[in-house]
């Protein structure tokens, strides 16, 4: 089945251009990426794909068929988990799955036949009569992701899947979302996390004020964009400043640094000698890591806060 192409995809609101030219494809049985900070387009995208706005421009096509033309039919192939759950808290979890399976129009028999196995999936069997307002919000995503599933789709939209749980929930979802893609399954996800991003997505595509400014696999990312190793140096509490040590002297280190409030990047290719110099001094302590995604994100997009 073809999964997704997007070709020139332009949205804008009044003055304000939304999405200014997108073009990308998703492969068959490969998880795709959209990462980028509030505001980017993501969620913009993921409207315009699935036909729920309307494009100024472009070409779509969804599971072989035009969007937004047969966005109707295409979004009968395709599994949805939005970035707000919006179970329905008046029905029990399976007739959550009931209900909203007869929306692709399967037989109640055929959706009863399915929901053990979705429970199961979800790590929720023996929950089936359970009311919504019952469950945890990481068995409320869990479920969702299952809901996303009742018709068996091939392409799966996930936008923001692990917001707001703890880290037990988000492994457990990280692991589900792997078994989905060893079955064949390809999934578009949008993430706020840069290791969910690192851990899941084959190719993925950074993109800000409704631009794409990096796209590949996370590793061809990582070193197109970034030096490969990170030192970050803080100052003792009352003792040294590692801004004040920055300025001074970190130029004559790294490749480039960037200090935000008390902590100081130092971006090296080669670290043998900052750190050389960091164990002779009294009153700084670092930490020396590979250069990630994070590194990437925030080097583009900036550190200034989104609203």
């Amino acid at each position: 089945m073809e999964t997704l192409s997007v070709s020139g995809l332009r949205k804008s609101y009044g003055d304000t251009a939304v999405l200014a030219g997108l073009t990308f494809s998703l492969r068959p049985g490969e998880c795709y990426g959209l990462l980028g900070p509030n505001g980017a387009g993501k969620t913009t995208t993921l409207r315009c794909a699935l036909g729920l706005t309307v494009p100024d421009a472009g070409d779509i096509r969804l599971a072989g068929l035009a969007v937004p033309a047969q966005a109707r039919e295409a979004r009968l192939r395709v599994g949805v988990v939005p970035q707000m759950d919006n179970l329905d808290p008046d029905f029990t979890v399976a007739e959550n799955l009931l209900v909203y399976g007869r929306y692709f129009g399967l037989a109640d028999h055929a959706i009863h036949a399915r929901i053990p196995q979705l429970l199961e999936f979800a790590g929720l069997a023996g929950r089936a009569g359970a009311k919504i307002g019952a469950l945890s919000g990481g068995m409320k995503r869990r479920l969702t992701l299952a809901r996303a599933l009742v018709n068996d789709p091939d392409l799966l939209f996930l936008d923001e899947p692990t917001t707001g749980l703890d880290p037990q929930a988000r492994h457990l979802i990280w692991e589900r979302l792997k078994q989905l893609l060893q079955q064949g399954k390809t999934v578009l996800l949008t993430t706020h996390f840069m290791d969910e991003a690192e851990r899941l997505c084959h190719r993925l595509a950074i993109m800000d004020r409704g631009r794409f400014i990096a796209e590949g696999s996370p590793r061809e990312v990582i070193a197109a964009h970034i030096e490969p190793e990170v030192i970050e140096v803080y100052g003792e509490p009352g003792e040294s400043s590692a801004a004040e040590w920055a300025q001074a002297e970190a130029a004559r280190y790294a490749t480039r640094v960037e200090v935000t409030g008390e902590t100081a990047f130092c971006y090296v290719t080669e670290s043998r000698p900052l750190l050389r110099h960091l164990a002779d001094r009294q009153g700084l302590r670092y930490l020396h890591r590979p250069a990630n995604l994070e590194d990437v994100f925030l080097k583009l997009t900036g550190r200034d806060l989104r609203d």
